[in-house]
């Protein structure tokens, strides 16, 4: 079963995914709702769903909002879509993703975004990433790869 609910994002006519109701271990995020391109993930969509294994974004998405995979702790791995354009503090805290490639439209890693991520163990940047904040990385434990351009700038506190 999966179930979720959406509000009109007003400024632009495409929706918002608010709430998620489901137990089943891969989620199929819809790329439409009442005819309309949902675009955003809101806060803790997916928070505390342990059973999850799989989530499929659909291309509309833009943005992920805070807390939205907060403590899958069976999420391995994400295929974000190319479309994603923001990603806020805390998208990934405490998940178990392991693996993870940033699409093109995003510029920036935020504050906090894998914090205490685990099991995260590669990072794969887009060639337009412009900047990685403070904290996006603290409290992964493992040797991670952290594969970027020379030129994005790394704050001295990604890790903590």
């Amino acid at each position: 079963m999966q179930e979720f609910m959406f509000k009109p994002v007003e400024e632009n006519g495409t929706y918002c995914a608010i709430s998620y109701k489901g137990d089943d271990a891969e989620v199929t995020i819809p790329e439409m709702y009442c005819g309309h391109p949902v675009t955003v993930l809101f806060d803790d969509l997916f928070k505390g769903h342990t059973e999850i294994t799989a989530v499929h974004i659909p291309n509309s998405v833009r943005e992920i909002g805070g807390f939205v995979f907060d403590g899958c702790s069976n999420l391995k791995s994400i295929v974000l879509p190319s479309s994603l354009e923001n990603m806020w503090q805390y998208a990934f805290v405490r998940s178990s993703i392991e693996e993870i490639r940033l699409p093109e439209k995003l510029r920036y890693i935020a504050p906090f975004a894998f914090k205490d991520c685990k099991n995260l163990r590669k990072v794969v940047c887009n060639d337009a990433l412009e900047e990685i904040c403070c904290h996006a990385f603290e409290g992964c434990d493992r040797q991670m790869e952290l594969i970027c351009k020379d030129t994005v700038k790394i704050s001295s506190q990604a890790w903590g």
